[in-house]
């Protein structure tokens, strides 16, 4: 049901995506979609901590694959957005619909940043040859990164298709849950990628 906001409900504390039974049992179902989620992150982390000097008879070792500059800037870009998003959530639970598309809008263009800077980096891997077959650890890492960056290149194109129904229909109890639940998703995502960073990256140039 697409309830739009009555000057009246502003003063109500409950955030309006909770409002409808019906939504809130749709955002409890999200979380348990990011518990499998979680659950697939596990397993490609498991795989990588098995493979990760794996490295074959002509290498590269992930000391030598790694580049922390790029990887650092994809780091900060992302915890920018994360921060960004709950600036969006924020304006959204003030019931200021040009506050929420424009945080939402700023969100958008940091994910863009870190895909891009991702793909730029795999394609330099790619062209000395560091390819996903080369090597046991190459194939981890390429398959946990790719993963991850396969699910922020989703919630792009999720926030852009939140942008349209914002302006579009305005905030409802509709509208708020999906960016309510777009932000769980993108919290998430920067969680796993300090994970990422962290067990892949800084281990890598360190161990």
């Amino acid at each position: 049901m697409n309830v739009p906001i009555e000057p009246e409900s502003q003063s109500t504390q409950m955030p309006l995506e909770f409002t409808s039974e019906h939504e809130s049992l749709k955002i409890l179902g999200f979380w348990a979609f990011l518990a499998t989620d979680f659950l697939l992150f596990s397993s490609l982390f498991a795989v990588y901590a098995v493979y990760q000097f794996r490295v074959g008879m002509s290498g590269p070792t992930p000391a030598q694959l790694f580049h922390l500059g790029p990887v650092i800037f994809e780091t900060v870009a992302l915890l920018t957005s994360s921060f960004t998003c709950g600036l969006a959530v924020y304006e959204m639970r003030h019931h200021r619909l040009k506050g929420t598309i424009i945080w939402l809008a700023v969100t958008i263009v940091l994910g863009a940043a870190f895909v891009a800077t991702e793909i730029n980096e795999f394609l330099g891997d790619i062209a000395l040859h560091d390819t996903w077959h080369r090597s046991a650890f190459l194939s981890s890492f390429f398959t946990l990164v790719g993963t991850h960056g396969s699910h922020v290149t989703f919630g792009i194109i999720w926030a852009l298709t939140l942008l349209i129904q914002l302006a579009g229909r305005g905030l409802t109890q509709v509208t708020t849950r999906k960016v309510y639940m777009f932000a769980l998703y993108w919290h998430f995502l920067d969680i796993i990628w300090v994970f990422i960073f962290t067990v892949v990256y800084l281990s890598g140039k360190i161990l």
